[in-house]
């Protein structure tokens, strides 16, 4: 199940890596032809789209491989490497339009704007849009920490291209100026889609709690046997769960029936819970039974 889950991530990507090189190659190629510097901005960005498509697919590959003794817990934690390589990229990006719109302000130039123009951004902002539902979509249904980061990334193209089409509009009214404005406005838009990227990142990396130990603690509750279920911890990514938890049983509970009860609960967690991969429970003896036993 997680072998198909990692194709079809793959699968994903590759398709939108193509329609980015695609959109990236117009905007570019257009914006350099016209001295549109907030299009040549945008047709970077999509560029960056494309390079994390490729980063995606990289990271899924080395997130697909099993166990093993020096990773005994996995390599799903490539999957959010990928999404932090992501944010790297956007916040270069992010640099590379703010040293061009600086150069364009304090050197100023009209771009050639046709309804050329308009319509390759139009063009691009529908591709986009339908990239970024499909994208959203699929990390949803799939759990995909890099696909979420990557629609997110595509999203930020759409409101940096609207930008864009200001700018554009700007041309023809006289006020020329509005075209570097609006690549710099498009640098905010790239930089706080990478923060948001690293945030998230941030918090798998750091091995911040992602289950709400409620839902844990109420699974082990319904076993009979179990007295209490505390210091419960979790970890991992949205569809890659560990968890780690004590219970409390009776004193003279046999170590085969405590070893029984255990697994019990462990299946009962993983049931309810898919997204849990693996259970750590320690069995302690149920202090106040023991005290007025």
């Amino acid at each position: 199940m997680q072998a198909s889950r990692d194709r079809e991530i793959q699968n994903v990507l590759w398709s939108i890596l193509v329609l980015n090189i695609l959109v990236a190659a117009i905007k570019l190629i257009y914006g350099q032809w016209t001295g549109t510097l907030s299009m040549w901005a945008d047709g970077l960005h999509s560029m960056f789209d494309g390079a994390s498509n490729v980063i995606g697919l990289i990271g899924m590959w080395a997130a697909a491989h099993p166990p093993d003794e020096a990773h005994p817990y996995g390599h799903r934690k490539f999957e959010t490497f990928a999404a932090f390589a992501i944010s790297v990229f956007l916040f270069l990006a992010c640099f590379r339009i703010l040293e061009g719109g600086y150069d364009r302000l304090t050197h100023p130039s009209v771009p050639h704007v046709t309804w050329i123009s308009f319509a390759v951004m139009l063009t691009t902002i529908g591709v986009n849009l339908l990239v970024t539902r499909y994208e959203q979509r699929k990390s949803a249904e799939l759990k995909s920490e890099i696909l979420h980061a990557d629609s997110m990334h595509t999203l930020s193209d759409v409101y940096s291209s609207l930008s864009v089409l200001i700018g554009l509009a700007a041309v023809p009214m006289g006020l020329p100026l509005l075209d570097p404005i609006m690549a710099l406005v498009i640098a905010g838009f790239i930089g706080r889609t990478g923060f948001q990227i690293l945030f998230e990142s941030s918090r798998v990396l750091s091995d911040a709690s992602c289950v709400d130990p409620r839902q844990v603690r109420e699974i082990a509750m319904q076993l009979p046997g179990v007295k209490s279920c505390h210091s419960i911890r979790t970890r991992g990514l949205e569809n890659h769960v560990f968890v780690d938890c004590h219970i409390q049983v009776q004193p003279d509970m046999t170590a085969q029936r405590a070893h029984v009860l255990v697994h019990e609960i462990e299946d009962r967690i993983k049931k309810e819970m898919t997204e849990v991969v693996d259970v750590v429970i320690h069995v302690e003896p149920d202090a106040e039974h023991a005290i007025h036993s």
